[in-house]
């Protein structure tokens, strides 16, 4: 039988809040900056995130690296990519994201009776510019910086950290993200019941609940 829930932990990207500006045209923005054709996507960059992520200390250097790498393999100088990354970086605000529907709410509600943590994959002073921009700075209980503070999810170690600062166990304890690959699948991997906001992607793995929006927080799928 499985214990009930009193730990929750939330991812913060696309879970809590989004950019108001998408890294799509961000990228746009810094090629036209730099006065070269687009020679990669913002997903190609996000799938060398987690190679840096371990190796480098902050997010401007990760993304430096990520761009060097990406022009080195397209046949162009690395120094480019460093180009383009600070062109980037020179339009990225961290503070300019909003809450998905519901995402404050959730918070509030679920913190009334579950202890409440963060495991994010993220570096510390670009995911604390966005929980400042939501007012929620103050909401969490343990905020761990998957890849900084631990290895980035989907390894469960972070998921673990999270739990040992708020004295939970992984069996009556949750984690709520939109990812499959990284919250889903680390979730799973350190024995927490997994939550995940669905993006009507196909899911794998599968989660234990599925979400439509964060709004269905107000009667969390776990007590069902």
């Amino acid at each position: 039988m499985t214990a009930s829930v009193d730990t929750v932990l939330f991812d913060i990207d696309d879970t809590l809040c989004e950019y108001r500006r998408s890294g799509d045209e961000l990228l746009a923005l810094a090629f036209e900056a730099c006065e070269v054709e687009p020679f990669f996507t913002v997903e190609d960059y996000y799938a060398r995130y987690a190679t840096f992520a371990d190796r480098t200390d902050t997010i401007t250097e990760l993304r430096e690296e990520c761009f060097a790498a990406i022009a080195a393999d397209n046949d162009y100088d690395p120094a480019l990519g460093y180009d383009l990354a600070d062109a980037y970086t020179d339009e990225r605000d961290h503070h300019n994201v909003r809450a998905l529907p519901g995402a404050r709410e959730a918070v509030a509600t679920l913190s009334n009776d579950h202890r409440v943590g963060v495991v994010t994959n993220g570096p510390p002073e670009m995911q604390s510019d966005k929980l400042a921009a939501l007012g929620l700075d103050d909401a969490f209980e343990t905020v761990v910086h998957a890849g900084y503070d631990a290895p980035a999810k989907p390894d469960p170690e972070p998921f673990h950290r999270a739990l040992s600062a708020l004295d939970g166990e992984p069996e009556s304890a949750v984690h709520i993200g939109n990812s499959l690959s990284s919250d889903v699948a680390g979730a799973q991997a350190a024995g927490l019941q997994s939550v995940w906001l669905d993006d009507g992607s196909t899911p794998d793995p599968v989660p234990d609940h599925t979400l439509a929006s964060m709004e269905e927080l107000a009667n969390p799928p776990w007590r069902s």
